[in-house]
Formats: structure tokens, C-alpha cells, sequence
């Protein structure tokens, strides 16, 4: 296996020599050492390997603000709110971890997690004020627990 990374945009490469390993192996691979680049540390990216389910992700705010650095500072600050309290809510709730590293706030979950705290983060970028955020994020967490119970109640 061969491991290209580029240092400026984070993207990493993996080229198999060997036809005898997995190809899933390849890209969950290429997802830990992204998330690791994007700020996560080693023991949270390793959640990809012991949760098949689970998936990295990532928002690129140069995407959506461009380079003006001000914009970018002001998301990042309303996506970890005051000491911590938002980022931690939104990992709590959906269960997720969030890492916000340089330009992008990187999330491991599973799809349907990351969906949602997508959806939170988005909502935060779009100037929703931190309760109603708080509120959505609160709804979903109670929609996730009657589907758990519902799949409990149908076995």
C-alpha cells in the first residue's frame, strides 16, 4: 500500500500494490488519516475501524465564506460557543465527536448522526440563534430514541 498526502489541502491518496486486501480497507484507511489531518486525534479516528457504521465527514467554510478569514473566525466561535457549550451539545446529542481545526469542523458518526449535526452546524452558519439550534438538536435526539425503541419493539 502506498500513502500519498498533501500537506496544503489535507486530501490523502492510497494506491494498493496488492490485490489481496479489501478495497473497503482502502477507503476507511483514507478516512482515518483525513480525519487525523483534519484535527482528530488518533483514538477518535480509530472510531471508523471499530464502527463500521460510522463515517467521517467534514464542512469546508473557504466553501461557503471564501477566504475572508473574519466570517470564518466568527462560525467557528458560534460553532464551539461560549466555553465549549455547543460544540459539546451537538457531540452529546447526536452523538458524534466534532473536531473545528483551521478552516473546517470535521464530524465522525454515523450517517444518520452526521446528518444531523450537519444540519445543526448549517443552521448555526445560516445565524440561527444557539436555542432554537439547542431545540432542533434536542427533537432529533428524541426522534432517534422512539426509532430505537420502535426497532426494539418489532424484534
Amino acid at each position: 500500500m502506498e500513502l500519498q498526502i498533501e500537506s496544503s489541502s489535507g486530501g490523502v491518496a492510497i494506491t494498493q500494490k496488492q490485490k489481496s486486501v479489501d478495497p473497503s480497507t482502502l477507503f476507511t484507511a483514507k478516512d482515518i488519516i483525513s480525519a487525523i489531518g483534519r484535527g482528530f486525534a488518533p483514538n477518535q479516528a480509530f472510531r471508523l475501524i471499530r464502527n463500521a457504521d460510522e463515517i467521517f465527514d467534514f464542512v469546508d467554510l473557504r466553501l461557503i465564506f471564501g477566504h475572508s478569514d473574519s466570517d470564518i473566525r466568527r462560525v467557528k466561535s458560534r460553532v464551539i460557543g461560549s466555553n465549549g457549550k455547543t460544540r459539546r451539545l451537538i457531540e452529546e446529542l447526536t452523538e458524534t465527536s466534532l473536531v473545528i481545526y483551521g478552516h473546517t469542523i470535521g464530524i465522525i458518526g454515523t450517517f444518520t448522526q452526521l446528518e444531523i449535526a450537519r444540519n445543526a452546524i448549517q443552521m448555526i452558519i445560516n445565524g440561527s440563534q444557539h436555542t432554537t439550534v439547542y431545540k432542533f438538536l434536542q427533537r432529533k435526539r428524541n426522534d432517534l430514541k422512539k426509532q430505537k425503541l420502535n426497532l426494539w419493539k418489532e424484534l
